[in-house]
Formats: structure tokens, C-alpha cells, sequence
């Protein structure tokens, strides 16, 4: 099946990276903010009084512009001096080794369960630990996969291949040919970036040939139509790319040729965020799509025929459109009119794909959401629709039949009460079987395999549990923002937690991008910081997905401020609740989180007393110049846009510090080798309160591209880095 979501996850990283099960679900926290009144006082750093493009910013306006320069001496000569000072505060506490080695151990067990996708006859995983520090490419049956220790045959050893060549090579995923799969390709990055470089593998003779297919490193992909033809969209030279950095090309390249002779399918245009093609594989179904991203969240889709004409799907942009078999799935981002009736934003349709094209219009509702339902996710099968709702944001898993007179809906059998809980088809082409996994913040995840038309899932691999959590319970709260909405949020402490204001927490949150942070298993954060006897909270604020687009939209550009009102709605709700007080209240986010940590700093720094900030987007000034910044306009604004900058400078934090104001302690973390939000937002806010003497701490990681870390061993010191400098802060 061929998913605009699918793509979109992709190019986020689902949105990015986790503390929660290697840092789950991409944190933010900004916080309560009287926003007229505040927003007209701010002073920021380097603004004229008359409007000027971002682009134009001199080195006397930024006087750390220099810090941009990712790989310049000067530059990383700074990052290594501030390394060391972090490493020699927070390394040299009496706990760290034990705690980033019992760290290393979890993310290296071998308890952890082997997640598989099924091609052929075989089940495929990834695998790092200990002794493969890069990972392995592995393969096993059906029969050996349900055993306590299955038997693996190795595909690619990447330590191995790394040696060999010499480079920091990070996996990035396989790609197998269909229907014999004894061809593969595979995408590798060099030390965790996002820009990766893809080769032709024979799993035959465990070799890439030195005639297979190859793309040079750089954002893009090459994906199989058939054993001597792929698409290919990626740097072509000169022109070929978008200016957030993505394919503006696509091209169908046959074997033996050359790419720069391979036929151009598809062109788009410098302001596009990106370009791609695909095959629908589907025996029976076979056909071509190529994909137009005018924006993050605008798409274009055109069924490629065989005379290498293209055919819209003639839907609204906004739509995420799939295409399964012969049906066509469109999830609404915003509300359609069609033929007179109108279906809500929110709500999943089906209509025969064929048909379709043809003019004939038979839409028909498989989901519609509610004021506390949104769709999470949907996976059909072969003959049926696996459906996953959130219903404040729990999951509730239902089977959808197509009928002579519709679809009916029923609930899936055997599925638990609470926790994150997926369902996904195994091979969705040729069965009704499907994968079931759940887990919550103290329940190791646990791996179900079921017939839908069976009866309840069986029970097929459970991670151990690698932390005590015996002593732990989860609650849901809700708390009213600035504007009266309802936010929720996860507390997971101790069930005989004293109310005292006194217990060190740690809040974390994302808020973009309509990800949803659904309960998760992390042994990271039980060891980390739960076993401490902190207090671990999760908000549910807007920007994110959980209660569907509206949830999201309702955060986006001018209204972004919202999502740091939630934040800091729930940190207020915490204080009065008495979990916790300002003194000793932490918060943490990554990426787009990051930019919501950087916000609550600078707007709410009365609320909490310790952040931990991590590859954040933090000059909002010139956040679309920097690397794939400007593929986020659409949630941001424009900062070139005079009627935009004012709104985004109420949330660009590295304007908004000033000298004369008192914030939380901080450490700022991000990666050299960052190819998606640009290291040099970490450094310049980092050198820019360090010149106001503020109480601020910054580690960079020279490998590990967006997630931070490209292998277990820099995972678990990042992570303990991170959770010594909250304890040092917190537990006072």
C-alpha cells in the first residue's frame, strides 16, 4: 500500500526523535503567556525597527551567526570546549558510570523484542546490541520467529561493512524486490544524517554487485518498479533540488544506463518542499504514483500510466490520500464538500479507486471523528480494515468488513483496556493475519499474533520488565488553558506519592506536527528517572495529533503561542495539585520540542527551575535558511513575510533572551552531523546566554544526525548526560 502518511512519517522521523524508547515521542513544553500584552514589549535581538529579510542578518545584528558554520575549526574548536565542560560537570558525578552503563545494558538486552515485517517467506529485522554496535540485517521463518530464541540467518553485518569501507555507515532501511525478494535496497547514512546513499543488494550471494543500481549520498530515495527499472529522485546537480533541500526531480532509470539519461517523469518547482515516485507492487494491482509536496502538509498525487501520462487524484490537497488494492483511502484533513454533502475534517473515506478515476464518485465513511475521537491509525488487510482510534488518547482497535450494503464496523477481539495499542497486517496482500502490540508507561510492550478471523490474538513475545515498577500507577488529568480548552495529560509516579510540592518532576512534550504522545514502555526513563523516585508527566497539548486535525490546526503559525499556554496550563495544574513546585519541576523536548522548551525558558522561566533541550529549532529568524527548515513554513509562517514575522517572533526564543532575566537551568544537546534542524540553533542560543551568564550547559554529539546518536553506546551517553543534569537540578 502506498500512503501519503507513510511519507510524511518518513520525512519527519515520525516526528522526530524520542525519549520514549530512545526518547519517545518528540517533546515540547512552553508555557502560560499573556500574550498581547507581553508580545508587544519584546525586545528582540538584532530586529530593526523596519522590516529586513532574514537572509540579510549581518554578523553585527547575530554576533554568533558564526556558529552556523557546521563543520568550520572555529566552530566545532568552540563545541569541543564547551563538550568538555559538560562532561566534567556532569560525568564526574558519583553516579553517572553506573547509570549510563545500566542504560547501555537495556538498550543492548537482547530481552528487547525483535519487531519483524514479513516479505516472501521470511520475517526481516534490524538488530544492534552489544556486539553489533551498528546492527545486523537478519532474516528468519514464521516457525523459528514464535520460539523463546529463534534461529537468524545474517544478511549484512553493517560493523562489518564499516570497517571494511571505512565509513560511520547508520542503517536506514531495505527495500525488497517482489515476488522473488533476492534483491534489496538498501539506504545507508554516514554517521546518522539524514542524506543517505542507497545500493543494490543481492541476498542471493550476501554482495552488493558491481553493476547493481547506487545513488550518491543525499536526501532522496531509489525505489524498485522491477528487476531493471527503479525511480529515482534525489541531487541531480545544479537546480534538481527544492529549497528545503528535497528531490525536485523524479526519473525512472533503467539498468545499464546512466542517471543522468534516465527519463525524467516528474518536475516540480524551487519552492516545492519535495518530489517522489513509487510502484504499488499489489499482485494484481500493480501502477505507478508520483507525489508533489507543495508543503508539510499539501500534497499532490498523480496515478502514473503506462503512456507516461499522469492522472490527479482529484482530491483536495490537504487530503492524505492511499491507494490499496482497489480501493482509495482518503483521510480529511479539513472538511469536503461533495455532491452537496459535506464530511468533517477528521474523517476517514473509501471509495473504488477505478471508479473513481473515472469520474464516478462513491464515497463512503469508515471513520468520523467525535469532540473527544480522532482517527490514530489504519491498516487494511486483505479482505478486512484494521482501525485505530484515540479516544483521549486511548486507544480503541475496531475491524471494518465492506458489504453489499457498506461497511460495518466491530471491535477487534482480545485487544487491552488502556495503553498504546496498534494493530498492523502482516502482509496485507496475501491474509487477514495482523500484528498487535501494546504497551504503557509501566507495562513492558508485548507482541500479539491473530487471525482476524480467528479468535483473540495470542500472546508471541513480551519484553521483560528491566526496571521495578511495581510501586508505579499512571493517571489521567485534565486541565483547563489559557482559553478554556481541555488539555490532558500522563502522570506516572509512585502510588503513594505524598502531595506535598515537594516530589522532583519531569514534564515533557512535543505539540506540532499532529504527532500524538500516546503511552509508551521506556525502560530508558524508568531507570533513568522514575527509579530516582521522580515523577514523569506527559502533555497532550495542541499542535499535536491527538484529538485528530483540529487539534493540530488549531496551534499552527499566528496560533502557536496556544500549544505553550497548554504546557504551561499543565505545569500550573502540577504546582496546584501539589505533585510538585516550581523549585522542583524539570521539563524536556526534542527537535520541534525542542522549540517548545526553548519557548517555555523564555517566556514562562518563573515556572520550572531545569531544561533540557535537545536538537532544537530555536532561531525562528532564520529557521527556513537552515537546512529543512523551510519545509515548515506551513506550521511556522514566514519569517520573510513582515506580516508573519510578527507573530514568529513571539515564539523565537533566541530573540526573546534577555541579560536581565532569571531562567531555568539549561542544557542544550544536538548532533554535528544534524542534516534536518541545523545545529547552529543549539549553539547560538547556547553562546548567547552563556554571554549573560546564565546557567546553561551544552553537549554536541559529532555523529548521529537528527536522533541524536547513531548507536547504542552514544544513546546511553546522551541519555545519561541528560538525566544526571535533572537530577543534579531536581533532587536537591
Amino acid at each position: 500500500m502506498i500512503t501519503s502518511t507513510q511519507i510524511r512519517k518518513v520525512l519527519t522521523y515520525v516526528l522526530e526523535w524520542c525519549f520514549f524508547a530512545y526518547w519517545v515521542g518528540v517533546m515540547r513544553l512552553l508555557t502560560v503567556f499573556a500574550l498581547v500584552v507581553f508580545s508587544s514589549s519584546l525586545t528582540t535581538q538584532g530586529q530593526d525597527v523596519e522590516f529586513r529579510k532574514n537572509s540579510d542578518v549581518t554578523s553585527e545584528e547575530d554576533p554568533f551567526l558564526w556558529l552556523e558554520d557546521v563543520t568550520g575549526e572555529a566552530a566545532l574548536d568552540w563545541v569541543r570546549a564547551r563538550n568538555e565542560k559538560s562532561k566534567e560537570k556532569l560525568e564526574t558525578d558519583s553516579s553517572f558510570a553506573e547509570l549510563e552503563g545500566d542504560l547501555l545494558k537495556i538498550l543492548n538486552s537482547d530481552e528487547r523484542i525483535p519487531f519483524v515485517s514479513k516479505r516472501g517467506d521470511f520475517f526481516y529485522n534490524f538488530w544492534q546490541d552489544k556486539n553489533n554496535e551498528r546492527g545486523i540485517w537478519r532474516r528468519t521463518t514464521l516457525e523459528e520467529y514464535k520460539k523463546a530464541e529463534p534461529k537468524w540467518d545474517v544478511l549484512l553485518d553493517l560493523d562489518k561493512l564499516a570497517a571494511e569501507e571505512h565509513e560511520s555507515w547508520v542503517w536506514k532501511g531495505a527495500q525488497l524486490l517482489r515476488p522473488d525478494y533476492d534483491r534489496a535496497l538498501i539506504s545507508l547514512s554516514r554517521g546518522g544524517a539524514d542524506a543517505t546513499v542507497t545500493r543494490e543488494f543481492d541476498l542471493t550471494q550476501r554482495i552488493f554487485p558491481a553493476d547493481g543500481f547506487f545513488r550518491s549520498e543525499a536526501k532522496g530515495a531509489l525505489t524498485w518498479v522491477d528487476r531493471d527499472t527503479v525511480f529515482v529522485y534525489t541531487n541531480f546537480g545544479d537546480g534538481s533540488l527544492t529549497d528545503s533541500g528535497y528531490p525536485r526531480i523524479a526519473k525512472r532509470w533503467k539498468r545499464g544506463t546512466s542517471i543522468e539519461s534516465a527519463e525524467i517523469v516528474f518536475e516540480g518547482v524551487a519552492e516545492d518542499m519535495s518530489v517522489s515516485a513509487s510502484h504499488d507492487d499489489s499482485p494484481g494491482f500493480e501502477r505507478d504514483f508520483v507525489s508533489r509536496r507543495p508543503m508539510f502538509f499539501s500534497e499532490e498525487v498523480f496515478w502514473l500510466a503506462g503512456d507516461g501520462s499522469l492522472r490527479k487524484i482529484d482530491v483536495p490537497d490537504s487530503v492524505e490520500k492511499s491507494v490499496f488494492r482497489k480501493h482509495l483511502f482518503l483521510q480529511l484533513r479539513e472538511s469536503w464538500e461533495v455532491e452537496g454533502k459535506e464530511y468533517a475534517a477528521g474523517s476517514l473515506l473509501a471509495a473504488p479507486f477505478d471508479k473513481f478515476m473515472n469520474g464516478e464518485i462513491q464515497l463512503q465513511v469508515l471513520f468520523e471523528p467525535t469532540e473527544n475521537t480522532s482517527l490514530d491509525s489504519f491498516s487494511p488487510t486483505k479482505d478486512y480494515v484494521l482501525l485505530n482510534v484515540l479516544e483521549d488518547v486511548k486507544n480503541r482497535l475496531y475491524v471494518l468488513k465492506e458489504e453489499p450494503n457498506g461497511w460495518q464496523r466491530s471491535s477487534l477481539k482480545g485487544v487491552p483496556e488502556f495503553g498504546t495499542i496498534s494493530a498492523g497486517a502482516v502482509d496485507a496482500d496475501d491474509s487477514n493475519a495482523y500484528w498487535l502490540t501494546s504497551s504503557d508507561y509501566i507495562t513492558p510492550t508485548t507482541l500479539y499474533y491473530g487471525e482476524i478471523e480467528g479468535t483473540h490474538p495470542v500472546l508471541l513475545k513480551q519484553l521483560a520488565a528491566q526496571y521495578d515498577s511495581s510501586d508505579l500507577q499512571v493517571q489521567q488529568f485534565f486541565t483547563a488553558s489559557l482559553d478554556g480548552t481541555k488539555v490532558p495529560y500522563f502522570v506516572v509516579a509512585r502510588k503513594d506519592l505524598e502531595l506535598n510540592g515537594n516530589n522532583p518532576t519531569l514534564l515533557y512534550g512535543y505539540g506540532g506536527f499532529e504527532i500524538s504522545l500516546t503511552p509508551n514502555y521506556s525502560a530508558t526513563v524508568g531507570r533513568g528517572w522514575l527509579s530516582l523516585g521522580g515523577v514523569y508527566v506527559v502533555a497532550n497539548i495542541r499542535g499535536g495529533g491527538e484529538y485528530g486535525p483540529r487539534w493540530h490546526q488549531s496551534a499552527l503559525k499566528a496560533n502557536r503561542l496556544r500549544a505553550y499556554e497548554d504546557f504551561a496550563a499543565v505545569a500550573q495544574d502540577l504546582i496546584a495539585r501539589k505533585i510538585t513546585c516550581v523549585e522542583k519541576l524539570g521539563i524536556q523536548g526534542g527537535s520541534n520540542g525542542g522549540l517548545l522548551v526553548g519557548n517555555m525558558v523564555a517566556i514562562y522561566p518563573h515556572l520550572f527551575s531545569a531544561a533540557v533541550c535537545q536538537v532544537p529549532l530555536l532561531d525562528m529568524r532564520r529557521y527556513h535558511l537552515l537546512l529543512a527548515g523551510a519545509s515548515w513554513m506551513a506550521e511556522y509562517g514566514d519569517p520573510d513575510s513582515p506580516g508573519e514575522w510578527s507573530f514568529i517572533r513571539t515564539y523565537s526564543p533566541y530573540q526573546n533572551i534577555k541579560s536581565d532575566t532569571k531562567y531555568p537551568s539549561i542544557f542544550f544537546t544536538t548532533s554535528t552531523r544534524d542534516d534536518r534542524v541545523h545545529p547552529g540553533h543549539a549553539r547560538k542560543m547556547m553562546a548567547l546566554m552563556e554571554s549573560q551568564n546564565h546557567d546553561v550547559l551544552y553537549y554536541e554529539n559529532i555523529e548521529g544526525g537528527h536522533g541524536g546518536a547513531a548507536n547504542n553506546k552514544q544513546r546511553a551517553h546522551m541519555l545519561a548526560l541528560a538525566y544526571t543534569f535533572l537530577k543534579d537540578k531536581l533532587f536537591k
